[in-house]
């Protein structure tokens, strides 16, 4: 398994990455929105375009 934001070998004290930096920087990625899980249902789309407050953000 390698690193998933460098590709470098991973460590046991950060795994699934290599150093606290990477995991720092994934995290980062997280927290501003940059991991988007798209929407590919035509009715989700039609269905958050009538209510826009209830659209919602799943984060895994």
């Amino acid at each position: 398994m390698s690193c998933p934001i460098c590709a470098g070998i991973v460590s046991d004290k950060y795994k699934p990455f290599c150093s606290k930096r990477c995991a720092e920087e994934d995290l980062g990625k997280w927290l501003k929105g940059s991991y988007r899980i798209p929407v590919n249902d035509l009715e989700d789309i039609e269905e958050n375009e009538k209510n826009p407050k209830e659209v919602r953000t799943f984060i895994n």
